[in-house]
């Protein structure tokens, strides 16, 4: 998946962490026949990589794990 041109955005909990930043990008594409999909990336490593991609299944369940905590301890 081409994520050159996309519009990428800082999540808002990670906007003043000294450069800690994570950011976000919704794009047209395709994943697993999905027309839309979610993507995250560290702010410092510009890698296209390390891009971790998101149905839209995938991101609400991915965000209400962080949002219930169930992440916390992942290190």
């Amino acid at each position: 998946m081409d994520l050159t041109n996309v519009q990428w955005r800082k999540a808002r909990r990670s906007a003043n962490n000294g450069g800690n930043c994570v950011e976000v990008a919704v794009t047209n594409g395709t994943k697993e026949g999905h027309t839309r999909v979610y993507a995250i990336r560290d702010s410092k490593d510009l890698n296209p990589n390390k891009v971790l991609t998101f149905t839209p299944t995938e991101w609400n369940a991915f965000r209400l794990s962080i949002k219930d905590g169930e992440l916390d301890d992942l290190t």
